[in-house]
Order: structure tokens, then C-alpha cells, then sequence
């Protein structure tokens, strides 16, 4: 299926790296769903800006029953299921080294965080999404992940966790979905710069980073998008079960 036939949607598309994905999709013709959980205003201009086919819709993607009337909702208003999922929403985070919670004080309920919105939600969107990929016999699911948990320079503990299983998470319904048409694959990046998440890191981390790289840059949140239409596009139909690192060559994987 190509870009422009599909209804995408990206979890916690209101702001930030989520916000760069669905700009990127509606820009290949792709109808799109912008998830939000709290960023209403930001949502709501991100869709009039995209026009006509793009839509905001509110849901917690820790909640099942929220996240099934999303897709119901979306499958109504385009008359067609959602044919491409992007698990980006982000349990509330921020990467500051110097404020993280080290080895003697972090505590589960932190690691339950991430785990909740990395693993819990991923499992809630692609359960709602897989009946309208099935019927359609085309699917892709692409999930954020980090490059962190290959080279965990800064150990943020829960938060590296989390996406270690969303990985896991990725493999297992790549090889259960996948005879029903529907890819699973993941991107992961490094420090974007910049989002929300990454807006308390210091510039001299930036270009330590950038120093560490074969391109001499840091990852933006456009040129990650780009990997997401790649995943969603024809010439990513034989790919599933991936980890495609992004991070301009920091992390060879």
C-alpha cells in the first residue's frame, strides 16, 4: 500500500518527535491520526495546519477501552481502518543526566512508568489496530525505541528498560502478525535535537555526541521521521522484526 493510500496514526503526536512523524506522513499524502493524551492545543494546531486530512483525537494509550474508541473513531472519520501505527508516545520523562535517579535511588514505580507507557500501550494499540490490518491484509507497526539500551552512556535505568522490552515486544508480534500481512519494526535514535524530552540536556552533551559521530551531527526529529515512512512504504514490504538504529553512526549495530 503506498503513503498516500494509508490512514496513519502516531501515538503522542501532539509535540515533539511525534509531531515531526505525522508532519512527515501528511507531507507523503498519508492521511493522519495525531494521538495526544494532555497536549490538546498543540494537537488540535498541528492538525489544522496538516488540513484536511489530518485529525486530532485524545486517548491515554494505558487505557484499552480509550485507545479501541480511537480507532474507532479514526476508522469512522476516514473511512477506512488505520493501516500504519507508530508507537511514540512517551510515559513522562525527561533526559537530564545530572537530575536522573542513579543505581541507589531510583525505585520500581519508576521502571512501572516506563514500562506502562512503552510496553502496556504498544500492546493496546496494536490489539486495536490488528482487526483493520487483517481485514485489509497490510499492516505496519513501528515502535520508538532508544539506542541506549547498545550503548547506555547515560544510565537512565527505567526508561532504557522499558524500550529494551518494547524491543522484545517488537520481535514476538513481528513473528505472529506477520503471516497476517502486518510488519513489526522499530526505530531507535539517540538524543533528537531537540524535543521536549531532550530540551534539559546541555548543549556540551549535544556536541559530545555530535563530536562521536562518522557525520558530525545529532539526530533531528525530521530526518528520524524519515525512517518511519521508510518502514511504512512499499520498499520496506519484506522487513519486520527489526531495530534500525538512527543516530547518524554513534551506535553500529
Amino acid at each position: 500500500m503506498k503513503l498516500d493510500e494509508q490512514v496513519v496514526l502516531v501515538s503522542g503526536a501532539g509535540r515533539g518527535l511525534g509531531s515531526a512523524i505525522a508532519t512527515a506522513f501528511a507531507g507523503a499524502g498519508a492521511r493522519v491520526v495525531i494521538n495526544y493524551r494532555r497536549s490538546e492545543q498543540a494537537a488540535q494546531e498541528l492538525a489544522a495546519s496538516l488540513g484536511e486530512r489530518a485529525i486530532a483525537l485524545q486517548a491515554d494509550i494505558t487505557d484499552a477501552d480509550q485507545v479501541r474508541q480511537m480507532f474507532a473513531q479514526a476508522r469512522s472519520h476516514f473511512d477506512a481502518p488505520v493501516s500504519t501505527l507508530v508507537n511514540n508516545a512517551l510515559a513522562d520523562f525527561s533526559f537530564n543526566g545530572d537530575a536522573r535517579d542513579n543505581a541507589t535511588s531510583i525505585r520500581w514505580e519508576q521502571f512501572d512508568r516506563q514500562l506502562q507507557g512503552s510496553v502496556r500501550g504498544a500492546l493496546n494499540t496494536i490489539q486495536a489496530a490488528e482487526p483493520g490490518m487483517r481485514e485489509a491484509g497490510f499492516g505496519r507497526v513501528v515502535n520508538i525505541g532508544t539506542n541506549l539500551f547498545q550503548n547506555p552512556v547515560v544510565p537512565y535505568h527505567d526508561y532504557t528498560a522499558g524500550k529494551a522490552a518494547l524491543l522484545s515486544l517488537t520481535r514476538t508480534m513481528a513473528q505472529d502478525l506477520g503471516p497476517a500481512g502486518i510488519t513489526v519494526n522499530m526505530i531507535s535514535g539517540g538524543l533528537l535535537r531537540t524535543t521536549d524530552a531532550s530540551a534539559a540536556t546541555p548543549d556540551e552533551v549535544f556536541d559530545l555526541i555530535a563530536a562521536g559521530t562518522p557525520l558530525g551531527s545529532v539526530t533531528t526529529p525530521a530526518e528520524f521521521a524519515d525512517v518511519a515512512l521508510f518502514f511504512a512504504s512499499p520498499w520496506a514490504r519484506a522487513i519486520t522484526g527489526q531495530n534500525l538504529v538512527v543516530d547518524g553512526g554513534l551506535v553500529k549495530n
